[in-house]
């Protein structure tokens, strides 16, 4: 039987599929279906897989290739070393071991160390008025905004008050005097720890803030006095200013 025939035969069960096969020419043979040739599972010389000539898995032929290069960052210009950089805290300038001095100089009201402050920062201060503020929180005060705000006024008082007593001669800069009343809200701080423990609006803690407040302005005022030239003369106007100033303060302690 020619391949014909059996094609007609085996499409006899569909009429459609019988009918277009005997319209077609006596002597059609119909192609076969196609079918993808066989990849070869043999292994080329070199370790390469002889279907895929562009895949190669030797291992060792790679040990010809050079590893890429890292750089490093020094003096011809790549990518840095961390030993060469600067620590964190010296590029905003913070100096822990200079704030601690300072910290310790203000605490000591008998005597004042000038030197230290001679180098104004106000990292130390803006610490300081956040540790206030955190103190007052744990009284169940929130008092973070009133403290910087008060800070910064009182900072701007007594630059004022400095400079219109001194006159041509005042040389107090704003950015030193914001830094020594910061520094000397210190006493301040250890009021308002206290206050936590004892009560509040009794004898014993009007007197404690009387002190604090006569501790942190001969602090202020020792330090502005040295720093500040010409001051000497004007000691007991800058005094009232100070208190005034610490006296807000351990008000707001207080109530």
């Amino acid at each position: 039987m020619r391949p014909s025939e059996e094609i007609a035969l085996s499409f006899d069960a569909n009429p459609a599929l019988s009918a277009l096969q005997q319209k077609r020419a006596p002597g059609f043979v119909p192609q076969p279906a196609f079918r993808p040739p066989m990849m070869p599972t043999g292994v080329g010389p070199g370790g390469t897989s002889a279907g895929l000539p562009f895949l190669s898995f030797d291992v060792g032929s790679s040990s010809s290739v050079p590893p890429p290069r890292v750089g490093s960052y020094g003096g011809n210009g790549g990518f840095g070393a961390f030993e060469d950089e600067a620590p964190l805290l010296e590029e905003l300038g913070i100096n822990p071991s200079q704030i601690t001095r300072k910290t310790l100089a203000v605490l000591n009201p008998f005597r004042a160390n000038p030197d230290l402050h001679e180098d104004a920062d106000l990292s130390g201060p803006f610490m300081f008025c956040l540790l206030f503020g955190l103190c007052q929180l744990l009284a169940g005060k929130f008092h973070f905004g009133i403290i910087l705000g008060w800070g910064s006024l009182a900072s701007l008082f007594m630059y004022a008050v400095f400079n219109l007593l001194a006159g041509r001669t005042g040389s107090l800069d704003l950015y030193r005097c914001c830094s020594l009343v910061g520094y000397c809200v210190i006493p301040m701080i250890v009021f308002s720890a206290l206050s936590i423990f004892i009560p509040q609006q009794g004898a014993f803690s009007f007197i404690l803030a009387l002190l604090t407040v006569l501790w942190c302005t001969r602090s202020c005022t020792s330090l502005l006095v040295v720093l500040a030239p010409y001051a000497d003369e004007h000691r007991y106007l800058v005094s009232y200013a100070c208190i005034v100033i610490y006296s807000a303060f351990a008000l707001l302690v207080i109530f």
